[in-house]
């Protein structure tokens, strides 16, 4: 699969303009993994979470900090 060109890229809304940004991709079944890329170098390698991974991370950062 060439994720470049199958499937639409999504960064987050809280992103600045300093271009220091991760994508996601956006719109696969769910459970798949989860392809994460810089948003710098669209081309370049990406990495592939599992869902429950991608899932885990996403709780733990919403998480107020405890520190």
């Amino acid at each position: 699969m060439n994720l470049a060109a199958d499937v639409t890229w999504r960064k987050s809304t809280y992103s600045g303009g300093q271009g220091e940004c991760l994508e996601i991709a956006d719109g696969l079944p769910p459970r798949s993994p989860v392809p994460v890329r810089d948003s710098n170098r669209p081309d370049g390698p990406h990495l592939l979470f599992s869902a429950p991974a991608w899932a885990a991370f996403l709780r733990v950062v919403k998480e107020p900090s405890r520190y």
